[in-house]
């Protein structure tokens, strides 16, 4: 099955496997209202989708994506202030509905990943780049901040890093950006990042889509909590249902059997 509209493009295949591709490569794949409501409505439709067990992220031409459209942000901010913060609200509804997704998520960067691009990857589960990708939270340059996306690259660069390119706005590499946690993983060109995020499709192929979306929402509830009594029964709960669960049931009966399990392709 495929749709496609001018500035986003979604796609599925037999395995379950969604591609979402950024689709304005004349500017680098920036964002404006068109292209953050088409990303809303495609991960509000993905969440629901028990058809879809893996996302994928890209964008078409040079650039995943230089962030958000200049001229689109100048209007926005001329705009009502209803209307400014409706835009707004919009991008942090986006970003937390690909943040959520149950589905795991993949984003492959190539080229310029600025600023909201850099949103994105940040909420995806996996990101993978080219060893010439750069990254930059360019907003204060502009006289703006990275405040939408700043939950998810906080959360991935850490505070003291946030501290530094928030503040400077310059240009890093891939290089620094794996060194920092922004990146997973380095490629050297592009027919390797197609390549190496086929590996990576296929790996999460082999995991219980049940049990990828408990171990996202595990992530979440343990992630910077102090291990007390609260945390250790929500982790015995989850266990506990998982090793219940039809997915757990089937999966150590096919380790014993010596066989894949149901979902693996």
């Amino acid at each position: 099955m495929s749709e496609s509209q001018e500035v986003v493009l979604f796609e599925t295949d037999s395995r379950g496997v969604a591609t979402v591709t950024l689709n304005r490569p004349q500017i680098h794949n920036a964002f404006n209202d068109e292209v953050v409501q088409r990303l809303l409505a495609i991960w509000t439709d993905v969440a629901v989708r028990k058809n879809i067990r893996v996302v994928v992220l890209k964008g078409a031409g040079k650039s995943f994506s230089a962030g958000g459209d200049l001229d689109w942000m100048r209007k926005s901010g001329q705009a009502s202030p209803e209307q400014n913060r409706a835009s707004t609200m919009a991008m942090a509804r986006m970003l937390k509905q690909l943040h959520d997704l149950p589905q795991a998520t993949l984003a492959l960067v190539q080229g310029n990943c600025m600023a909201g691009g850099t949103g994105l990857a940040s909420a995806s589960d996996i990101v993978i780049a080219t060893r010439a990708a750069q990254f930059a939270l360019t907003e204060v340059r502009l006289g703006l901040t990275p405040a939408t996306i700043s939950p998810y690259v906080v959360a991935a660069i850490g505070e003291r890093q946030a501290r530094r390119y928030f503040l400077t706005g310059e240009r890093f590499g891939a290089t620094e950006a794996s060194r920092i946690g922004l990146v997973h993983e380095l490629v050297e060109d592009e027919a390797a990042l197609a390549a190496r995020g086929e590996e990576i499709v296929s790996a999460l192929l082999q995991g219980a889509p049940g049990a990828i979306r408990d171990s996202k929402i595990l992530i979440e509830r343990v992630a910077n909590r102090p291990v007390d009594e609260a945390l250790m029964e929500f982790t015995a709960q989850n266990i506990a249902e998982r090793r219940a669960s039809p997915e757990g049931q089937e999966g150590l009966a096919a380790f014993f059997e010596k066989r894949k399990p149901n979902w693996a392709q």
